[in-house]
């Protein structure tokens, strides 16, 4: 059986953009199935013990810049370290994720990707509605359907309930990827979440 991937990240995250498209083609390529999480990385961080960037010590502050920009260069994927419209809100973009889900977890994960690279790559502002209503378009979505989904009360819970889920299964940062149930944290790690896939792929000896 192919492995069950579930993915909770927030699509403002620098290294969750760095480590999407990755992601999408390791799963792709091993038939993994992938449960598409958007979750409220603030309330995650209130009972994990993570800050936000800007309440970060300096010397952690200034060590992220240099990992963004050594991974930017590794990857070869553009990233901007400072974007114009970072530190911005989450939950209208996290929502329009997870609308985009009610037609498939693959028109999720495009959405997630749009955003992201909107955010880090082209300094788009991801809370601005006109903006991601753009996106959506772009990505070929019917954007005022989506976005009227997206304000239904149906959406929201879900939203809400992928971040108590997360909560609940020990997540802390974004990108986290539970595969069958071992967490990996950080696009970093995707070598490792690769290796699993291979193994949870191989026969078991007889």
């Amino acid at each position: 059986m192919p492995s069950t991937i579930a993915y909770y990240f927030t699509p403002v995250s620098p290294f969750t953009y760095l480590g999407h498209e990755r992601f999408t083609e390791i799963a792709e390529r091993h038939h993994a199935v992938v449960h598409v999480k958007p979750i409220d990385l603030g309330k995650v961080f209130a009972v994990s013990g993570g800050l936000p960037v800007k309440q970060r010590a300096p010397q952690r502050q200034a060590y992220r810049l240099v990992e963004l920009a050594r991974w930017r260069d590794h990857l070869q994927v553009p990233l901007t370290l400072q974007p114009k419209y970072f530190p911005v809100a989450q939950d209208a973009a996290c929502r329009l994720i997870v609308a985009a889900q009610q037609e498939s977890e693959t028109a999720a994960m495009r959405l997630a990707g749009a955003f992201m690279k909107a955010c880090w790559a082209e300094e788009r502002n991801l809370a601005d509605e006109p903006t991601l209503r753009a996106i959506a378009t772009e990505q070929g979505f019917d954007a005022n359907a989506l976005s009227t989904l997206a304000a239904d009360a149906a959406i929201d819970a879900r939203y809400q309930a992928n971040t108590a889920e997360a909560i609940d299964r020990q997540v802390f940062g974004s990108p986290f990827y539970l595969v069958d149930g071992e967490p990996f944290w950080g696009q970093d790690r995707l070598d490792l979440l690769e290796k699993k896939l291979v193994a949870g792929a191989s026969p078991s000896p007889h």
